[in-house]
């Protein structure tokens, strides 16, 4: 059985930082790409950042620069560093499993085989 167990969300205030964690077990981690994803109320959910079993990497543009996605394949981990938190960063941010995505030969993402349950991130002052 997967499972993939996110962890770290909270309340913060603009400007600051948070890290998201994603504990996974039930799979083979290092041959899955990872997956954070998030969902604002109202909204659709979208793709923030990926990791691809190989360690390429995506962020969407919104978070380029402020938002760190990575991996640690001996603890079965993954990780978002969040830091210059906006107010529009507030969702539920969800970890994800699948399968490497590319396109014009560039680490676009993951098509997604497996949902955490999601952790609360609220940036408000």
């Amino acid at each position: 059985q997967v499972q993939l167990v996110e962890s770290g969300g909270g309340l913060v205030q603009p400007g600051g930082s948070l890290r998201l964690s994603c504990a996974a077990s039930g799979l083979t981690f290092g041959n899955y790409a990872m997956g954070w994803y998030r969902q604002a109320p109202g909204k659709e959910r979208e793709l923030v950042a990926a990791v691809s079993n190989g360690g390429s990497t995506y962020h969407r543009d919104s978070v380029k620069g402020r938002f760190t996605i990575s991996r640690d394949n001996a603890q079965n981990t993954a990780y978002l560093q969040m830091s210059s938190l906006k107010p529009e960063d507030t969702a539920v941010y969800y970890c994800a499993a699948g399968k490497n995505q590319w396109r014009n030969f560039r680490f676009s993402g993951l098509s997604v085989d497996y949902w955490g349950q999601g952790t609360q991130v609220t940036v408000s002052s």
